[in-house]
């Protein structure tokens, strides 16, 4: 088969990965969905045309989007993810210990429905009794939430629906819902092709949060290969608690090299 799936990742740069089979395709009430085989990257999730994640390279996201916040704040107990309805995300969360609630709070059932299917291996945090789904609309949910400790933001870019996901009124709401030493991190996309999205989602954080932190992991899939987080805290960060954990990526040096920014990503955000 020489059939190749193309996505657009910018208006000047698409990325060409070769597909064995279309193993799944459907337009969903939001989006498209499409769950490819491929030789590189295994099993891939797409929507709306972009790369979600892959069986090949989605530990690196998944663990630095969880195990970099959850090791800074003291104690987490309740932590919330918006978006990132693989599970993938819950998955590494319920890794830690201590950890008495994770709420998945995705938009759309049928990606959940996808990962269960052809993502058995990502989603299977989805069945620990821990872990709790709401099917709504994130932004909606966390004017209402209170008391978490941790709230993660994964998201897809800022276009259609999750363009809310990106504004400094969400972040506020996110400060509101967190708890004393509340943390927050959202994926920030990359410093080579969208500095101007992490400079918007760092100045929005930074109006509700004294601390604002950028961090960066390699997630080969991804626009450039070079993936931000940005990182909000109500309090001064203390040293990372050293907890061990089962991982592939995340190591407890990187968990404090992740925030030495390379210069030019260092100029972005000044």
């Amino acid at each position: 088969m020489n059939t190749w799936f193309s996505e657009l990742q910018t208006r000047n740069v698409s990325l060409g990965i070769r597909i064995e089979d279309v193993l799944w395709h459907e337009k969903t009430q939001y989006q498209e969905l499409a769950v490819l085989q491929t030789e590189a990257y295994g099993r891939m999730l797409v929507l709306d045309g972009a790369i979600q994640t892959t069986t090949q390279d989605e530990f690196v996201y998944h663990e630095m989007i969880t195990h970099v916040p959850l090791l800074l704040h003291p104690n987490p107990r309740r932590v919330a993810v918006i978006g990132g309805g693989d599970g993938g995300a819950i998955r590494e969360i319920l890794k830690q210990p201590g950890i008495e609630e994770a709420h998945l709070i995705e938009i759309d059932e049928k990606v959940m429905e996808a990962s269960k299917r052809f993502f058995p291996e990502i989603a299977q945090g989805l069945e620990d009794d821990r872990a709790h789904v709401h099917f709504t609309d994130g932004i909606a949910w966390v004017k209402q939430a209170r008391d978490f400790d941790v709230i993660i933001v994964d998201s897809t870019d800022p276009v259609g629906p999750a363009e809310g996901l990106f504004a400094p009124e969400f972040y506020q709401n996110i400060y509101d819902a967190l708890s004393r030493d509340g943390i927050m991190v959202a994926q920030s996309e990359s410093p080579f092709l969208e500095p101007d999205i992490i400079q918007r989602v760092v100045a929005g954080v930074s109006r509700s949060f004294p601390v604002t932190r950028l961090y960066l992991a390699s997630v080969p899939t991804y626009p450039s290969g070079l993936w931000s987080f940005t990182l909000g805290s109500k309090q001064p960060l203390r040293p990372a608690r050293r907890v061990p954990l089962e991982t592939r990526y995340w190591t407890p040096n990187i968990q404090d090299s992740c925030f030495h920014l390379p210069r030019f990503v260092e100029d972005l955000i000044r």
